[in-house]
Formats: structure tokens, sequence, C-alpha cells
């Protein structure tokens, strides 16, 4: 990209209107058209919404072939080439993409011109465009041949921002206007995966994505998996220090990983039956609370203050930890509480409290949870928020109890015990 005298980058000309009139109340040069404002003023001087922009200059392919070309925009965008309008979709919308296939040569140059409004709430303009696909054997062929090469390979794969999101023009399998009609990995990079593990090369797959993802082959294929969320600029480091030992991790799931979306009710059911470690009654991928660690830590000595509770009063629970590896390291310490003899429907289980807490090799804790009355309480059908007297069943421990082969993080424990709450149901008020 070259504007009119030859610099790199698109000449800019931005409006404090929303239709590209008046006097320009900025010009400049752009090195690229790749803005995501969000909230805020493109420039000083220009209001945060309702303003437009238009970029102008000269776009020469090193490559000849059909290119896919034009914009990623919210709002509205028109991308033209060599005067001729390409894409448009002058409307206010979420971020979407609008592409256009055009025959470009290479070395020749193209007047290129994007013109773009922002409304209000969220400003995104990107230029974008794809270059012609290149016929290879395998679209694998250059990640396979890199592992080879490699003693142990870091394959980096999940979702984007791109990819899951609110009211979003997406047309990649698996995901239907920013919603996902399928948890698994992209088909390309599920395929990708199996290409690089036909190689015998240890593979550790580190995951980006803001929701679980049903990794079923790489649970069973891969030497580890780092689920690392969208981590930031410096997310390269933490999951460097993780990788290489500088660092014990001590993450713990806080959704579901279910196998598949056979194993959840429709999309268009929102009762809470099969849904989240509450209510879900199969053998997810990973539970909620799951995770692993480079050291090993054991329970012991679960101690309820009272074995019978009145309704309506509190109740401490405690339990001692050790940490019986060679490591130091951090321990998500979990307690849930089931109602067993409930009158209504309750949860499998509730998370009750949460301790993060550091030990040295062979050091030992005890850590203690205060059970309020309300956390015993369940929601009668008439609305009423009531204490019940019957058997709760309390467990201790750094995962969830009850599951086995991976979705069982073997390097932490668990303790179980229980209490009764005695007396007449007892009424809370807010």
């Amino acid at each position: 990209l070259r504007d009119a005298a030859g610099k790199p980058g698109l000449s800019a000309e931005y409006f404090a209107s929303r239709n590209l009139e008046g006097t320009p109340a900025l010009k400049r040069v752009d090195e690229s058209v790749n803005f995501d404002w969000g909230m805020l003023q493109p420039a000083p001087g220009l209001p945060v919404d309702n303003f437009s922009v238009r970029w102008t200059g000269k776009l020469t392919p090193t490559v000849s072939g059909k290119y896919r070309l034009g914009a990623i925009a919210d709002d509205g965008v028109r991308v033209y080439l060599d005067g001729k309008l390409i894409v448009e979709d002058w409307t206010e919308h979420a971020p979407t993409t609008v592409t256009a296939e055009v025959t470009l040569q290479a070395g020749k140059s193209y007047d290129v011109k994007m013109e773009y409004y922002e409304s209000q709430i969220g400003a995104v303009a990107r230029l974008v465009w794809q270059p012609p696909a290149i016929k290879v054997a395998t679209p694998y062929a250059e990640a396979v041949n890199v592992a080879k090469q490699a003693d142990t390979v870091v394959l980096v794969l999940g979702l984007s921002s791109k990819l899951e999101g609110e009211e979003m023009n997406v047309s990649e399998p698996g995901f239907l206007g920013g919603d996902r009609t399928e948890i698994a990995l992209p088909a390309r990079q599920e395929g990708l995966l199996k290409a690089v593990a036909a190689t015998g090369k240890p593979i550790v797959v580190v995951l980006l994505s803001g929701s679980a993802l049903a990794v079923n082959w790489a649970d069973t294929h891969v030497a580890a998996i780092v689920q690392a969320w969208y981590p930031g600029e410096e997310g390269g480091a933490a999951i460097a220090d993780v990788l290489f030992g500088d660092y014990n991790p001590a993450g713990r799931l806080p959704v579901t990983f279910y196998k598949s979306v056979d194993q959840l009710p429709p999309f268009e059911n929102y009762a809470m039956d099969g849904r989240t470690y509450r209510f879900f009654t199969g053998a997810p991928l990973y539970p909620f609370g799951h995770g692993l660690s480079y050291t090993n830590f054991k329970y012991s000595g679960l101690n309820v203050s009272s074995p019978r509770v009145a309704a309506g009063e509190s109740v401490t629970v405690s339990a001692t930890v050790e940490n019986s590896g060679k490591r130091e390291g951090d321990e998500v310490v979990q307690v849930y509480i089931s109602d067993v003899e409930a009158s209504v429907r309750v949860p499998i289980r509730s998370l009750a409290g949460i301790e993060r807490i550091h030990l040295q090799p062979g050091e030992r804790r005890v850590v203690s949870f205060k059970i309020d009355p309300r956390q015993l309480a369940v929601i009668r059908n008439d609305g009423r928020t009531v204490v019940e007297p019957g058997k709760f069943n309390v467990t201790i421990g750094g995962k969830q109890p009850g599951f086995t082969g991976t979705a069982d993080a073997k390097t932490t424990g668990i303790v179980e015990g229980s209490f009764l709450v005695t007396g007449t149901a007892t009424e809370l008020r807010p």
C-alpha cells in the first residue's frame, strides 16, 4: 500500500460527521487500515461517535491471481478498486466482514479507496485481503516439515474474537452469526493437529479461546494441553514460563468442557437441566474446577464444626492440605456442598468456597470455610428461600469428586464427609 506520494500507507481524511462531508478535521497517512477504536475517539479533535473516514492510495500486489479484497467494519463501509465499487455495507452493525473476489496482476498498481462511517457504540475499520491460494499436496505440508525438525512441537490452536462473539458475520463451519453450532476445534485445525501428530513428535497443545472446546482427539493423543484463554500481550511469556517449568501452573477451569454439543440441551432450551457442573449428569471432557500441577497435593482430616447444625445456623468445615510432591506450588482448595434430602430439585453440588494457597514441598496447612445458612437453602416452588432439615454432603479438595480418566485431576485429591441440619424448616428473609 502506498499513498499518492509513494510513501507506505494510505492517505486518510477524517471527518467530524457521518457522511464524509465538509472540510476534513484531520488529514494524515495511515500505514495500515487496521483500527479498533472501541469507545474512544479515532484522533484528537474528532468525536467518539458519528465520524467518517476516507482512505485512498495504491495497492500493488506481489503475486498474480485471484484475491479476496474488502473490509471488516463496525459500522458502514465501502471499498473501491480502480474506481469500481466492489463491496458495500453502508449500514449500522456489529463488526462484519465483506469481501469480493478480484483478479490482480503482480507489479501492477491499482487505485484503492475505502470509505467508512461510525455511528455509535464501538468503531472498527480494517482493510483486509486474502492472497491467492498456493497449491500444495497438503495444506499442512509446511507445518509438518517444521515439526519433523523439532524435538517437541508447541501447537497453538483454538478460536479468536473474529470467530466467537455477538452478532458476527462468520462463515466458518461450526459457527453461526457469532454463535457456535459445534464446540470442537475448527475442522482445519483438527486436520493440522492430526497431520503434525503423524510425525511422531511429542506435542503440547496451547488452546486460545474465550469458551470451552471439545478437544477429544487431543486429549488422547498429545502430551499436554494448556488452556491459555485470551492471555493478552504478555501471554507468550506467561505460556513459555509454564512450558519450561519456570512457573508451576495452578489455574482451574471456570466452566465445564463438554465432549460435544450432543451432551447439551438444544440451544433454544433455557432450562438448566443438563447445563453446568451443577446440573450436568454426564461425563465431561474436563469438569468445572479441573486443573493440573507440577507437584502433588494430598488432603486429610476433614472436620465439621458440628455433626448436627440447627436450621438457620452456619457451619465451619476444614481439612489439611499437604504438598506431597517435590516442587513448591499453589493449590486452589474448593469446597462443594450437596443437599441430599431436599424437597425440591437442587444442584448435584454447589461450590461453597475457594482459597488459593502456596505450599513448599512437605508443607501442610489447615484450610477452613464458613458455610452460611443461605448456602444450605433451597428455593421452594412458592419462591421462598428455606433451610430444610436433612443430610448434606461436603467435599473439600482441589477438584470435584467422582470423575475418572483425564477428567480426574491426578495431581490433587479430596476428602468427603457429611453433616445433618436439624430442627424445622427455616425461611431466610432478604
